[in-house]
């Protein structure tokens, strides 16, 4: 019994390893859990593109918005651990809505990260009507102006979300929150000064700051945008320790065998390394940045007790 026990266990182990040189056999499902654009479809198309060229097995991308991300983030969490399904999982509903939704359909368990694959700064704007034209002013004006001006999110707990409650509880000052459903009406809103201030990714933006329908005061991350290159870091504009930044990274359902996270972690960051891929995520407005699985757990648990503060803090609850 105890020989045929040990054959058992070594085959397994055998079957276990040998795994990533035949993984896949099959195309593999990228989820996104938004509509097409934006920077979570953008990235996942991008590695999806990589991954098929280096593995010679399609990458094929659906996108399945709705439930504020928690539609897709449940089907990949029931989906068979066998790494052809993935998660093109967004920092504001990765870290988000754990801590806003007191009843997902899937739990933080039920996912295991295979590497970060995308990085974008947000970027401070204004709408150009208010006297306003550097950071240290606009908190200045907060404060002088307490709760008389708005600002505009994506939706409750997203990344603009909190990031502007971080910024205000950071600033000592007072904004009226009006969140939205995506970008698109938020953006229009700021630039019809419905509301006033907006924190948002660059790409949706850009081209309002470039015309002067919007006026941008300072970037969340620790260098300048390329793009906007007179634009100063929050630090430079001294408001220092503020950062915020959006991210997308791969995870697969629970129990999908280590060899084949470790073969896709691996090769997403061969494709980070490479200069055509660096160069088309910066033409969509992202970074293509490499995170292997711990640093991916790291980055989700400081994130989330970043965010759980600013939440009790702000008194913030579900929809």
């Amino acid at each position: 019994m105890r020989t045929c026990l040990a054959t058992v266990l070594y085959a397994l182990a055998i079957q276990a390893t040998a795994a990533p040189a035949d993984y896949p056999t099959k195309s593999v499902t990228i989820v996104v859990p938004a509509p097409p654009g934006g920077i979570i479809d953008a990235s996942a198309r991008l590695i999806g593109i990589q991954l098929s060229h280096a593995l010679s097995q399609p990458f094929v991308v659906e996108n399945k918005g709705g439930g504020s991300g928690n539609v897709a983030y449940a089907q990949v969490a029931r989906s068979p651990a066998e790494g052809y399904t993935l998660l093109a999982s967004y920092s504001g509903y990765h870290v988000g809505n754990p801590l806003l939704t007191p009843k997902l359909p899937w739990a933080e368990k039920d996912l295991e990260p295979v590497a970060l694959i995308a990085t974008a700064t947000n970027v401070i704007t204004v709408n150009p009507s208010l006297p306003v034209h550097t950071l240290t002013e606009l908190i200045a004006y907060l404060k002088a102006h307490p709760g008389e001006l708005s600002y505009a999110s994506q939706g409750n707990g997203s990344v603009s979300h909190i990031g502007t409650e971080i910024f205000k509880q950071q600033t000592g000052t007072q904004m009226l929150h009006v969140p939205y459903r995506g970008s698109g009406q938020a953006l229009q809103d700021v630039l019809a000064n419905q509301v006033q201030v907006f924190i948002t990714t660059p790409p949706s933006v850009i081209g309002h700051i470039k015309s002067g329908k919007l006026r941008a005061l300072a970037v969340t991350s620790k260098q300048r945008y390329p793009e906007l290159p007179d634009v100063p870091t929050a630090a430079e504009a001294g408001l220092k320790g503020y950062e915020l930044e959006t991210w997308v990274a791969l995870f697969t359902p629970a129990g999908t065998p280590r060899p084949v996270i470790a073969k896709m972690s691996d090769l997403v960051r061969r494709a980070m390394e490479d200069p055509v891929t660096r160069t088309s995520a910066e033409a969509s407005g992202f970074e293509a940045r490499y995170e292997p699985p711990d640093a991916v757990l790291r980055r989700v648990a400081s994130e989330s007790a970043r965010w759980a503060k600013a939440i009790k803090e702000a008194n913030i609850t579900a929809d």
